[in-house]
């Protein structure tokens, strides 16, 4: 009877010693589910800093093992309603975590950065952390407690085993003591389960501690790398231009001091670095995608066969031009200046890829992106664009070529044949545009650039056809100018411009003293002004000119600003607009269109 009574409580025993076992298991499972939620947001944070795909690896394998640890939670703890409905609802919560962390993703990919990192820097994300922290949490300490009670359930059964052996035989005796020793090894071994899982779970917060410090060192590194390597580039290059800059004016102003007028050749070199310098600039914001841009709807047809005598000019006799234009083909709204700056571009990147001539064929056709492709290449939209490719002849490029081809200042042209900027700008338009652009390429087989721009579904109104530019034009008989400008060079160069073009100016440094002028009873033609300045911008002058005079006129003029006239890279309607630095051209240009609009 008391071998059969012992029997019967180490069954007993070793059901409650699984029960441990299981409830150490659910712990582990929590702490599964937790942890594949934080690689989730480790790998979509990387993804929103760098924007290289190869970031998102953590947070696709957290959405599986986190169902596959919710799978296990809901098995383990089937006869436990309370457990259950707690893991129900962290089931709905962490679904909504991922659902925003998807959202910030999607926006990136779809090229809305901002919405993106309004997203991330918003309280959802933490609350929604928070609470399925909380809840984790009250399941680990549920699972604890259910622990506890069947620790003290085995000891139970151990003293009651105990006592019921004591008046047994010695072979009986023996029998218990060695049951005991058993069941005491067996707890020790649960207990010894219990701890490790606990170290377990300490090594695991050190470990995802330590993988986003490394990540954010890896964030830092390369975005001084970058920094490095842009401002390197851009020393370089404007380096060289202000040398050639400041020694046209040494010889000019030498020549003159010993009455040689004779300057015309130190003068050219000076203004055509200076230029080029303006160019440089331009490149780097196309680049940065902060160059303003003046869509409109266009046919893309159209503008090539236009810059046909510019493109054989550009690629001279050794290259052969073909295009192959698409019937049909749907219409873009984009800015035609910058589109036909990024086709020269590939065109002569193209030209000086075939040394000893070749062919160059330009090509248009209509494409639509479809959901295969845009996973592929993660940061492209859905949709449908119209598809400009140059393709030339070539040497073709290599894979590491390829990869590093869109990055500023990177060129594989001798040292003075390119800024490594070319292809920059083309990427950086596009972008801002709202298309892409992609290489394909293989060594000494050539390369194709393709260009896509979204399609246009709007009213094609007004699309302009280009017209030869007009002589400069000068002022009308009594046309005044209000000039506001801070910067006192600029002020008495451009002052001298409009005087030369024969306006009345009135230049003054800044909002408060234009608007005393405004208040007396002069009348201007246009009020001319610089837009960042210390005291009050040029928009908000303009706003109040405009009130206290219905119908004034204003141009602004800027080297940069991200939105007083300019809004996600677009200039407002009806803004009149004058990018720093500027010709007398272009001066007289913008002028009389201000005036006359």
């Amino acid at each position: 009877m008391a071998i059969g009574l012992s029997g019967a409580l180490t069954l007993v025993q070793s059901r409650e010693q699984g029960m441990v076992q299981h409830t150490v298991i659910v712990q582990s499972r929590l702490t599964q589910v937790l942890s594949s939620l934080q690689d989730a947001e480790t790998g979509q944070r990387g993804f929103l800093l760098t924007g290289r795909p190869d970031y998102l690896s953590p947070y696709t394998a957290a959405a599986t093992h986190m169902e596959a640890g919710f799978a296990d939670i809901s098995d383990l703890t089937a006869d436990n309603a309370r457990q259950q409905a707690e893991m129900l609802e962290v089931r709905r919560l962490a679904a909504e975590r991922m659902a925003v962390l998807q959202d910030a993703i999607t926006k990136l990919k779809n090229g809305n950065r901002d919405g993106a990192l309004s997203i991330v820097n918003s309280d959802i994300g933490k609350t929604l952390m928070d609470e399925i922290r909380g809840r984790l949490a009250s399941m680990q300490r549920e699972e604890a407690r259910l622990l506890e009670e069947r620790q003290a359930s085995a000891r139970r059964l151990q003293w009651w085993q105990h006592g019921a052996l004591l008046g047994t035989l010695v072979l009986a005796f023996v029998l218990l003591a060695y049951v005991t020793w058993e069941l005491h090894r067996r707890l020790q071994a649960a207990t010894r389960s219990g701890q490790e899982l606990i170290e377990a779970n300490r090594k695991l917060i050190q470990e995802a501690t330590a993988r986003e410090r490394l990540a954010d060192q890896l964030r830092q590194s390369q975005k001084m790398e970058a920094v490095g390597q842009l401002t390197g580039g851009i020393a370089h290059d404007f380096n060289n231009m202000l040398a050639v800059v400041i020694s046209a004016f040494e010889l000019t102003r030498r020549a003159l001091d010993n009455g040689n007028t004779d300057v015309r050749k130190f003068i050219e070199h000076g203004v055509d670095a200076a230029r080029r310098s303006a160019a440089l600039t331009q490149r780097l914001l196309a680049f940065a995608r902060q160059q303003p841009l003046a869509p409109q709807p266009l046919d893309v047809n159209k503008l090539i066969r236009g810059m046909d005598e510019l493109l054989r000019r550009s690629l001279g006799s050794t290259v052969r031009l073909e295009t192959a234009i698409s019937a049909g083909l749907w219409t873009v709204h984009t800015d035609q200046v910058q589109l036909e700056n990024a086709i020269l571009n590939l065109a002569t990147n193209a030209r000086d890829a075939m040394p000893d001539g070749g062919r160059l064929t330009i090509e248009t056709a209509n494409a639509f992106v479809d959901e295969n492709y845009a996973d592929k290449l993660l940061d492209v939209p859905i949709g449908q664009y119209v598809m400009i490719a140059v393709s030339d002849s070539g040497k073709g490029m290599d894979t590491a070529t390829i990869a590093k081809a869109f990055d500023p200042f990177f060129t594989t042209k001798p040292v003075g044949q390119g800024t490594g900027l070319g292809l920059a700008q083309v990427y950086g338009f596009m972008k801002q545009t709202g298309g892409f652009a992609r290489i394909y390429s293989e060594v000494g087989q050539g390369t194709t650039v393709k260009l896509y721009l979204p399609r246009f579904t709007g009213t094609p109104r007004g699309m302009d056809e280009r017209k030869p530019a007009p002589e400069t034009p000068n002022a009308k008989a009594g046309e005044a100018i209000l000039l506001v400008e801070d910067d006192e060079r600029v002020r008495s160069m451009t002052t001298a411009s409009l005087q030369e073009l024969g306006y009345h100016v009135v230049a003054v440094d800044g909002a408060a003293e234009a608007l005393r002028h405004l208040s007396r009873e002069q009348k201007f033609a246009l009020i001319l002004t610089d837009i960042v300045m210390p005291d009050m911008n040029g928009r908000l002058l303009a706003d109040e000119a405009v009130r206290r005079h219905p119908g004034a006129k204003v141009l602004f003029m800027t080297g940069f600003t991200r939105n007083a006239v300019v809004h996600n890279g677009i200039i407002d309607d009806g803004v009149n607009y004058l990018q720093k630095p500027f010709t007398l051209h272009d001066l007289a240009t913008k002028v009389r269109r201000s005036i006359e609009s």
